[in-house]
């Protein structure tokens, strides 16, 4: 195992650094498109979703589970003052393009990281792929 990679999941999985806080990840595409046009309204209105993330790390129950982690309950992001947006566009999973996003993923730690990936990530991959897998279709809020 790979002492770099193990770090973390050492410290996530009640390793030597008990009590240790690691930071909250979040994934934003700035950049799907909808019939060939940006679905979010642009780089002045990113402050909306970090207003968000901000009060989900507060505690603030605004989110709910998907088969891809927690995303915005309906109205959870502040729409105030702005064209009405496409939330349910803004927040579809495809499931087709997830399960070919793990399949890369995959493929990338076996060929990049061969006896260094922790169990713990793969079984975070394989956790995911599952998820998608028994939800039967693409899903939309």
């Amino acid at each position: 195992r790979s002492n770099f990679l193990s770090s973390g999941i050492n410290a996530e999985y009640g390793g030597k650094k008990k009590g240790l806080q690691l930071p909250q990840i979040f994934h934003v595409n700035w950049f799907r498109k909808e019939g060939g046009k940006f679905v979010w309204p642009g780089f002045g209105e990113n402050s909306r979703v970090l207003e968000w993330i901000f009060e989900r790390t507060d505690g603030v129950d605004n989110m709910q589970n998907s088969p891809v982690g927690l995303i915005p309950k309906p109205g959870a992001i502040n729409t105030e003052g702005i064209e009405p947006l496409d939330m349910e566009a803004l927040f579809y999973i495809d499931r087709s393009e997830w399960l070919e996003e793990c399949d890369a993923i995959e493929r990338y730690f076996s060929e990049q990281l061969p006896g260094d990936l922790p169990a713990e990530i793969q079984d975070e991959l394989e956790n995911l792929r599952e998820r998608l897998s028994q939800s039967k279709t693409d899903l939309r809020i």
